[in-house]
């Protein structure tokens, strides 16, 4: 017992060390908070969109700062909220999350606007209102230069060839018009499709023409397939328009299209052109591993300590939570009636929490809590905070089984001896199966650490950057994908492999001496006997 007090303290000791690391890595951001205040205009974007919109290093060119971070947005969206900003009166602060998240972002009231090269389709209608159109597109297919489909002119030259687009926007639909094709599954955005074409898993890509004038900028290796004419797509007018999304009823509408209006198409052209031209530049040539720590070494430490801060958190807390539920789920079933009835209740509570927490994805649970206390209960939670919560809850389910299973797994004479004597449950948990289910299921507990640090990649719905969404916002810029999501996966599996060797050289420890003799008389195998003289 006294052996296990103390490895837990060195445990703690461990864990206090991560905590202050994360923290520190936290605290190392100049936190832009997106006030509630008037004087703030918060607007949702991708931020790795470009020319549309990007994240960069510094204010240069006049970007703006990102919500939560010490990160500046630019682009053509971010220049289109300036000037409504400007007009009314408030400071833009850009709130970056992924494409999926900036409808539940608006309906929530997590944003104001959202500002991001979004059409306004009538299936967004129903759920968003739109302004005026401030940029007008035309449709186009991105193909591989030295391609067989690099001479294609129409939608009737691409048979075979396996196509995708961005997920949940029109264009996905419009590979359906494109004869022939193989319709490949929906990628979440443009960078991940930048990657699979690079790596030939697909033939090409739907997007608008902003899309094609980026890429080609960094990319000579790229053909732009224009499809907005004779032979090309045919499209619904609204379908190829970008406008700003404002929540349904909102008054903010009427002043934003007066805003819009007064921008006209030439001050429009001169805008994406300047974005063209301000958009990051790909990575310099040498020592890809190098230029990527020395450009952007700042943003990888900012999101691994993000992670390891939340999943450390979420752990401990997870751990407590299911200590908890398993002590209550062993409980011996009482003799009263009454007590039975409670009894029964309160295990019925916590299967229905261990199976809904167990069988949902922590992406969906995310969502589910982040936007819908906002939506339901009018509750603006701090993404950090939210995000801690649903790891830790999480986490408490699938412990709170591992622990029942460590305390049943503890040989049942040690119940009865311990009833002998007179102890009441919980003083049995406390002396005597807790100290062994613990130790017994420290392997579980150290996997679910590491289940942590990875699954926090799907905190990206809302808007956590952590190091998967940071590794996918430097993609978005340096244009290297396969070199960065390789650093990315070896800073995971330093740390998994880090945390891993740490608590087996804990475990071992709380093994014991492997000859220690429990039925020897400690006495008689100390003292010396005559032979030794």
């Amino acid at each position: 017992m006294r052996q296990l007090i103390t490895y837990s303290r060195r445990i703690a000791l461990f864990a206090l060390i991560l905590l202050t690391l994360g923290v520190f890595a936290r605290n190392t951001e100049t936190v832009h908070a997106a006030s509630s205040s008037k004087d703030v205009l918060r607007v949702g974007m991708e931020a790795n969109y470009p020319p549309y919109n990007w994240t960069q290093q510094n204010d240069a060119n006049g970007a703006v700062p990102i919500d939560g971070s010490d990160e500046f947005a630019n682009g053509y969206d971010v220049q289109t909220a300036k000037i409504i900003g400007k007009k009314l009166g408030r400071k833009v602060v850009v709130v970056k999350t992924v494409w999926d998240g900036l409808l539940p972002s608006l309906t929530s009231g997590k944003i104001d606007l959202i500002i991001a090269g979004m059409s306004p389709t009538p299936e967004r209608r129903k759920s968003i209102d739109f302004s005026l159109p401030y940029r007008r597109t035309k449709m186009i297919a991105v193909v591989n230069k030295d391609g067989k489909f690099a001479d294609a002119t129409s939608v009737n030259d691409f048979k075979n060839a396996k196509f995708t687009a961005q997920l949940a926007t029109f264009h996905y639909d419009l590979i359906n018009q494109l004869k022939g094709t193989i319709k490949e599954p929906a990628m979440k955005d443009f960078s991940a499709m930048r990657v699979a074409l690079q790596a030939g898993t697909i033939d090409g890509y739907v997007a608008e023409d902003a899309e094609g004038i980026s890429i080609t900028k960094v990319n000579p290796n790229v053909k732009i397939v224009d499809l907005s004419g004779k032979g090309g797509f045919k499209v619904d007018p609204s379908e190829v328009q970008t406008a700003i999304g404002v929540k349904k009823g909102n008054p903010l509408l009427q002043k934003v299209n007066q805003i819009v209006a007064d921008i006209s198409p030439a001050q429009q052209e001169k805008m994406i052109t300047k974005a063209v031209l301000d958009q990051p530049e790909s990575a310099a040539k040498g020592n890809w591993f190098l230029n990527i720590w020395k450009q952007y070494g700042g943003m990888l430490l900012r999101g691994t300590g993000m992670t390891l801060f939340i999943s450390l958190i979420a752990t401990i807390i997870g751990f407590v939570i299911g200590l908890l539920i398993g002590i209550a789920r062993t409980i011996p079933r009482p003799t009263t009636r009454g007590k039975r009835w409670a009894l029964n209740v309160l295990n019925w509570v916590l299967s229905v929490y261990i199976e809904i927490f167990r069988g949902t994805p922590m992406m969906v649970q995310a969502a589910v809590f982040y936007y819908g206390i906002a939506q339901i209960f009018g509750l603006n939670l701090e993404r950090t905070f939210a995000a801690i919560v649903i790891v830790s809850i999480n986490t408490g389910a699938y412990l709170a089984e591992v622990v029942r299973g460590g305390i049943i797994s503890t040989p049942t004479g040690q119940f009865e001896a311990a009833s002998a004597l007179g102890m009441t449950h919980f003083q049995r948990m406390r002396k005597i199966i807790l100290p062994q289910a613990i130790r017994n299921s420290l392997p579980s507990i150290t996997n679910e650490f590491i289940v942590n640090i990875k699954d926090t990649s799907v905190l990206s719905i809302i808007s956590v950057s952590e190091l998967f969404f940071t590794g996918s916002t430097i993609a978005g810029q340096n244009f290297q994908f396969f070199q960065t999501y390789l650093t990315i996966s070896l800073i995971y599996l330093v740390l998994t492999f880090t945390i891993t060797r740490i608590f087996r050289v804990i475990e071992k420890r709380l093994e014991g001496p492997t000859n220690y003799n429990l039925m020897a008389n400690q006495l008689q195998v100390t003292t010396p006997t005559l032979e030794d003289n």
